[in-house]
């Protein structure tokens, strides 16, 4: 008996829409910074649709106004996005049989965090009109809040608009509090983070490095020690004993 399917674009649409009004707030931050950095309004917007990635693009925006080298830029995406691979490849396991490469790799393009946690939290398999359906909205927020937030980047009085600046911070605050209260591992990777950002802004021939590469080191030297001082064990392996 072949396992039932979830394939029902509706369906997708009503899931992703909560996602897509959460989108709307942070892109919409992310559509006032790049207008304050001087980015044109329809060039924000392009970078939106063309990466759907929270992290990534505020990552990328402040290189790019750095003024940081193709390898920089390349090096810090290839970082920061490197868990939506790992996740696409999960949520492969989960499409149903009958989606094409062509398919999965429209579906890829539109896997964010939190697409992922809602597809893969159904029981059934799930099918292309499904994600579609799903990864909609959530696109369509996340380009739109962009698109506001630049436009009222121009608009907007000064004082209001550093005001709102302070969503961005606020959403890495949200994005990174959680997680460190629930586990002593991530609280850990964090302040080993944090720390590391310290020595390199405060020191004095370490604080010439470029941002984009700190942000590479600070990243893979915290989750290394993270690693090495509190290992996950691998899933089904039995606890070590003492003999």
């Amino acid at each position: 008996m072949e396992n039932s399917c979830q394939n029902s674009f509706k369906k997708g649409v009503i899931d992703g829409l909560p996602i897509g009004l959460g989108y709307l707030s942070v892109s919409f931050a992310f559509g006032i910074k790049a207008v304050q950095q001087g980015f044109p309004a329809p060039l924000a917007v392009l970078m939106s649709m063309t990466n759907l990635t929270s992290a990534g693009q505020f990552a990328g925006l402040d290189l790019i106004i750095a003024g940081g080298s193709f390898v920089e830029m390349a090096l810090t995406q290839f970082i920061i996005n490197l868990r939506y691979a790992l996740m696409s490849i999960s949520l492969s396991q989960k499409l149903s049989e009958k989606v094409t490469l062509i398919q999965r790799m429209l579906i890829a393009f539109g896997n964010t965090d939190e697409v992922f946690a809602v597809a893969v939290s159904n029981r059934e398999k799930v099918g292309k009109k499904y994600m579609y359906g799903l990864i909609l909205l959530p696109y369509i927020g996340w380009s739109l809040g962009t698109l506001t937030g630049a436009v009222a980047g121009n608009i907007l009085p000064e004082s209001l608009i550093t005001a709102l600046g302070i969503a961005i911070y606020g959403m890495f605050v949200a994005i990174v509090v959680p997680p460190m209260k629930k586990s002593r591992t991530v609280a850990i990777v964090v302040a080993i983070a944090i720390a590391l950002n310290c020595i390199f802004k405060y020191t004095p021939y370490l604080s010439q490095v470029s941002s984009g590469f700190v942000i590479i080191i600070c990243a893979v030297a915290a989750a290394a020690i993270g690693a090495l001082i509190q290992p996950i064990n691998d899933v089904g392996a039995p606890e070590r004993t003492e003999e």
